[in-house]
C-alpha cells in the first residue's frame, strides 16, 4: 500500500512594510540678501495697499461731495432769478402802501389790481423756495438784519428792531438779503445842571 503524499499549503508570504517616510526637509535657510529683498517687497505692498486704501476713502468723499454739490445747485439754482425779482417785490409793495392812502375809485381799482399782482408773485416766490423775514419788533440778529442806523427810544429795548426800510429774505433757509433796519438805543440823559458856587 503505497503512502499518501499531502500537499502541505505554502506558508503565506509576508507584506513587505512600506517604506518609511522620510523626515520632511527644511527649507534651506535664506540668504540676507533674500530676506533683505523680501523685506522691501512686504513694505512696497503694505505701500500699495495704504495708497489703495487712501485712493478708495478720497473717491468715496468725493462721490458724495459731487452728490451735495448737485443736490445745492438744483435747491439754489433760482437765486439770480430771485434777487432781480426783489426789487419788484419792493416796488409792488410801495405801490400798495401809496394805493391805500388815496380814496378815489381810481385808487381803489390801482389798489386792488396791485394787491392780485403781488400776492401772486408772492405765491410764487414761496413756491420756488423764498422765505420773507419780518424783522420789525424783533431784536437786531446780525445775521439777518442790517442796520442802517440807530435812533434813541425810550419805549423799546435797546438792539429792538424799530423800523424795517427794506423786507429780508431766505431762500430755502439760507439768508438771500438781509432786512435793512433802524434799530433802538437808549435815550441820552442830559447832564445834570451844574451846582452854584457857594459864596
Amino acid at each position: 500500500m503505497s503512502k499518501k503524499h499531502h500537499d502541505k499549503p505554502p506558508a503565506p508570504v509576508p507584506e513587505a512594510a512600506p517604506p518609511a517616510e522620510s523626515p520632511a526637509s527644511e527649507p534651506p535657510p535664506l540668504a540676507p540678501a533674500d530676506l533683505a529683498d523680501l523685506q522691501v517687497q512686504a513694505a512696497k505692498a503694505d505701500e500699495y495697499r495704504d495708497q489703495l486704501l487712501r485712493t478708495a476713502a478720497d473717491f468715496d468723499n468725493y462721490k458724495k461731495r459731487a452728490v451735495r454739490e448737485r443736490q445745492e445747485a438744483v435747491q439754489y439754482a433760482n437765486e439770480r432769478l430771485l434777487l432781480k425779482l426783489l426789487p419788484v417785490l419792493d416796488n409792488l409793495d410801495m405801490a400798495l402802501a401809496a394805493a391805500v392812502t388815496a380814496v378815489s375809485d381810481d385808487a381803489k381799482a390801482i389798489q386792488a389790481g396791485v394787491t392780485m399782482i403781488l400776492q401772486q408773485l408772492k405765491a410764487t416766490l414761496t413756491e420756488a423756495g423764498l422765505e420773507e423775514i419780518n424783522a420789525t419788533g424783533q431784536l437786531f440778529d446780525p445775521h439777518l438784519h442790517e442796520a442802517l442806523m440807530q435812533q434813541e427810544s425810550a419805549d423799546a429795548p435797546e438792539g429792538q428792531v424799530l423800523q424795517q426800510h427794506r423786507k429780508g429774505y431766505r431762500l430755502n433757509g439760507r439768508l438771500l438779503r438781509p432786512a435793512s433796519v433802524i434799530i433802538a438805543r437808549p435815550p441820552v440823559l442830559p447832564d445834570p445842571p451844574a451846582e452854584a458856587p457857594q459864596s
